[in-house]
């Protein structure tokens, strides 16, 4: 018997997780900069 089937699908959930992770991160940025751009009148610089 072979674990190959866990591996895969551990390794699988790890990408998923970290992709899932970096998008959140890219997405909250751009609405941070989006807020602050709002707030700031020396973000038009």
């Amino acid at each position: 018997m072979t674990h190959l089937t866990y591996i895969m699908a551990a390794y699988g959930l790890t990408v998923l997780v970290a992709g899932v992770f970096a998008v959140d991160a890219w997405a909250r940025m751009g609405r941070a900069r989006r807020r602050l751009a709002a707030i700031d009148p020396r973000a038009n610089r």
